[in-house]
């Protein structure tokens, strides 16, 4: 997709009431410092528009990012930040819970996991918390660029053994610096935008035929 406009639309924060939008959107998910500005960023094709920092636990808050008026990027809190109050972590953990179970639009979850690493105990509770709410996340191998070119295959296995990926989950590597991977990620998201465009025409068009 060729990104034309970028709009970070709406902010949510802890008590904020979450928008009812109408257009598809897709959440990116994952603990901080794994590289989902980056990635987001990457996507957009802009250099800083969301916000990357070195100090972890900087988004503290559900942002909407209208992209071409036609869906939304969703960048949600990161999790596992040890210098964040347990108070705190958990009214993250609360909003995060409040998009999943009250979004229509939520068609895609990316959950970012560092390739470098096994996957931690946080990356394996948040998979398992996105499949209890009925989604079936997208892994995003995110620092593809700080591994030898041979690992990557072992790596990608050792992610999902270590989240247990249910048969079929599928993972993509991905590196902010070489940009390599965004165009899969691309190319995911539209053949499941275009499906979810279809099923709606065909879902519009039973429900005329029925009137």
């Amino acid at each position: 997709m060729h990104v034309k406009s970028v709009n970070l639309e709406t902010v949510c924060g802890i008590t904020s009431v979450l928008p009812e939008n109408d257009k598809f959107e897709i959440a990116f998910a994952g603990k901080s410092n794994v590289g989902k500005s980056s990635l987001i960023n990457a996507l957009m094709n802009r250099k800083s528009y969301a916000r990357t920092s070195q100090q972890p636990g900087k988004t503290q808050t559900i942002n909407f990012y209208n992209i071409n008026d036609l869906l939304y990027f969703v960048d949600l809190p990161g999790y596992g930040y040890a210098k964040v109050n347990q108070e705190i972590k958990e009214k993250w953990g609360k909003l995060i819970e409040r998009y999943l179970k009250k979004s229509n639009q939520l068609k895609i979850i990316f959950l970012l996991i560092d390739i470098r690493h096994e996957p931690s105990a946080n990356d394996r509770n948040m998979y398992d918390w996105i499949v209890y709410n009925g989604y079936n996340p997208i892994i995003i191998a995110t620092k593809l660029d700080k591994i030898n070119r041979s690992q990557k295959d072992k790596h990608l296995k050792m992610i999902l053994k270590g989240i247990n990926a249910k048969p079929g989950t599928t993972i993509l590597p991905f590196s902010a610096l070489s940009k390599q991977g965004r165009d899969e990620i691309w190319d995911l998201i539209e053949t499941i935008f275009v499906d979810d465009e279809d099923q709606n025409e065909n879902n519009d068009g039973d429900q005329s035929s029925e009137l």
